[in-house]
């Protein structure tokens, strides 16, 4: 099989191997991580439409795209067609060349004030949401990650994701789980390979794409453009090239070896003590490091023993030394 190539507005992706976004995990220098190992584009993490949050640290953070290769897809959250369309906006003059529309996030936070998967329960609203970021985004595209429904009784991805494309939409992401899913269970992809065929626009597939050969498995059951990695890059970042390898040569690609996983993973440390500075990059590191370790045979002492670094340098100290034992570098 070919690696896919698709198109959003004027932005080629090849390959169509997508970061998905991820709040709290697909930050700029994890973005900028998963481009160099082989993602065709990387989605930031979703920001708020509340405007009184543009100015806060964190929507600072978010808002960073300088130094960032083309094209950078900025996903946006919220449930107000108006203060959508105004986040479409200010997010472009601040380095936006996709925008991206939440409606696929299940956590309880988002769905509760009505935006995320939230939003399909209401179609009308869909609508409207879709048309004004469209408008107020032009001529930059717009795309949106939706899930097959809202709940496993009503399945009703198929109609969102017409809608989408009526409004304007010009690349529709889609879970295979509802919301009422969560995470849980197994990601289906039937109704996937049904709005497939029902739509003009690319379709990319998302949901326990977590090996080259299940890449593969899902892009020929779904017909789908493309796919969005989540989960399973984080702590393997190194997923996006071999699945290219995989899809291009039918052949695994050899794993990273210890020195490179070592490399990479102290080249991403650094990276995040830049971005954030100590206090927090310290912080986020945690997280990464914790995933990092979990394939590892001595991973878990690994991670309870560096969650109580006090210090970037501490926490540094300790990834190498533990990096440069045999056992860290065992699946």
């Amino acid at each position: 099989m070919n690696v896919p190539v698709a198109h959003i507005g004027p932005h080629r992706l090849d390959p169509a191997l997508v970061l998905a976004p991820m709040a709290g995990v697909t930050d700029k220098p994890f973005r900028l991580l998963c481009k160099r190992l082989g993602a065709g584009l990387a989605v930031s993490e979703m920001t708020t439409s509340d405007a009184r949050l543009w100015d806060s640290k964190k929507s600072r953070w978010r808002m960073d795209h300088v130094g960032e290769p083309e094209p950078i897809s900025v996903q946006i959250a919220g449930y107000d067609p108006i203060a959508m369309a105004e986040a479409a906006r200010h997010n472009i003059e601040h380095g936006a060349q996709i925008i991206d529309i939440n409606m696929g996030c299940p956590a309880k936070k988002v769905c509760k004030v009505d935006a995320g998967s939230a939003l399909m329960k209401e179609p009308e609203l869909v609508a409207r949401i879709c048309r004004a970021v469209v408008a107020a985004a032009a001529p930059t595209p717009v795309t949106l990650k939706i899930r097959t429904g809202w709940c496993r009784a009503v399945r009703n991805g198929p109609e969102i994701a017409q809608i989408a494309q009526d409004a304007g939409i010009a690349a529709l992401a889609v879970h295979g789980r509802t919301r009422e899913d969560q995470y849980q269970g197994h990601a289906e992809y039937d109704t996937i390979a049904t709005i497939k065929l029902r739509l003009a626009i690319p379709v990319f597939a998302n949901g326990d794409i977590e090996t080259p050969e299940k890449a593969l498995r899902v892009l020929r059951q779904t017909g789908c453009d493309g796919l969005l990695i989540g989960r399973a890059a984080q702590g393997y970042p190194w997923i996006f090239r071999e699945i290219e390898h995989y899809l291009r040569t039918g052949k695994p690609m050899a794993p990273p070896s210890p020195q490179e996983i070592a490399a990479t993973m102290l080249d991403h440390l650094q990276a995040l003590y830049a971005f954030y500075g100590e206090h927090t990059g310290l912080r986020v590191a945690r997280k990464h490091l914790g995933w990092y370790a979990k394939t590892r045979v001595d991973g878990e002492l690994f991670r309870r023993q560096v969650v109580l670094a006090e210090s970037a340098a501490e926490q540094y100290d300790l990834t190498a030394s533990w990096l440069s034992t045999p056992l860290a570098m065992a699946a």
